[in-house]
């Protein structure tokens, strides 16, 4: 099982020397993944679920990875995830290629639906029917990367006639969420799936992808799905064997949530491997 970090693009880590020597540093110790969060917005107040005060520090998180992708060359770059719902997927489908081609193809794009109603409404996108615009972008990003001549025609976003380039050449997307939609959504569209919680609350929810599996059709081109989850119990070697031996693929950390120095944390949890 691999490891990656999130949670770097926001907080204290945001200063541009301070997130090129995090960047070398989990390179180094051998970390497979930096994954970057996004909210455009947060409520002020605070309300839940909100994760964080309204003041918080929080780097857009493709341009924090065309960053972090200038200073590696083996990191593999991650959005963990963006609200695609409350982007326009013609305009990040041409970002995402630009940052697939700059960091050589390791750069995968993690999407959810959104929790928010507050941040949608600040950026204009209605709240209900999130899902559904959500798999229409999938859909729509995929057809202007892969398609000889790009056309999409949805409810939420329609073209004909246009091309882009470049093309990214390995572009992975990860789906990130719980509910039934997202799951399903993960197993229809993702290459991977973007869990979080404990062990118990993973297992729980990989039972659940496997029910729902066994009823939802799965394109051959997508491959098997990949499983990473956001760790959320507190890491010790047995726990780290826990997600281990429930098949996640690559367990990703939030060491700036831990009560070490940052860069004690970060060697400590990738040695509990």
């Amino acid at each position: 099982m691999d490891m990656g970090v999130q949670g770097l693009n926001m907080g204290d880590t945001i200063a541009p020397a301070e997130t090129l020597r995090l960047a070398e540093l989990v390179e180094q110790l051998g970390y497979r993944s930096w994954w970057t969060s996004e909210h455009v917005v947060l409520p002020s107040p605070r309300v839940d679920p909100s994760p964080s005060e309204p003041d918080t520090p929080l780097l857009d998180p493709l341009v924090s990875l065309g960053f972090v992708a200038a200073a590696t060359t083996r990191l593999e770059l991650g959005t963990g995830i963006v609200i695609l719902p409350q982007r326009n997927p013609v305009v990040l489908a041409k970002q995402v290629a630009s940052l697939d081609v700059l960091s050589n193809g390791r750069f995968t794009l993690g999407v959810g639906a959104g929790y928010l109603p507050q941040e949608f409404a600040a950026v204009g996108v209605p709240f209900a029917g999130r899902g559904q615009r959500t798999d229409e972008y999938i859909d729509a990003m995929r057809a202007l990367w892969h398609s000889p001549e790009p056309s999409f025609e949805g409810k939420h976003v329609s073209f004909s006639g246009i091309d882009a380039h470049p093309r990214p050449s390995n572009v992975r997307i990860a789906v990130g969420g719980a509910s039934d939609g997202a799951l399903r959504r993960a197993l229809t569209r993702g290459n991977a799936w973007i869990g979080i919680g404990t062990p118990e609350e993973t297992a729980a929810n990989l039972k659940r992808i496997r029910r729902l599996s066994a009823v939802t059709e799965r394109p051959d081109e997508l491959g098997a799905l990949a499983i990473n989850i956001v760790a959320t119990a507190p890491l010790d070697a047995s726990v780290v064997r826990q997600y281990e031996d429930l098949g996640v693929d690559q367990l990703i950390v939030f060491p700036a949530a831990t009560d070490m120095p940052l860069d004690e944390a970060l060697a400590k949890l990738i040695a509990l491997r």
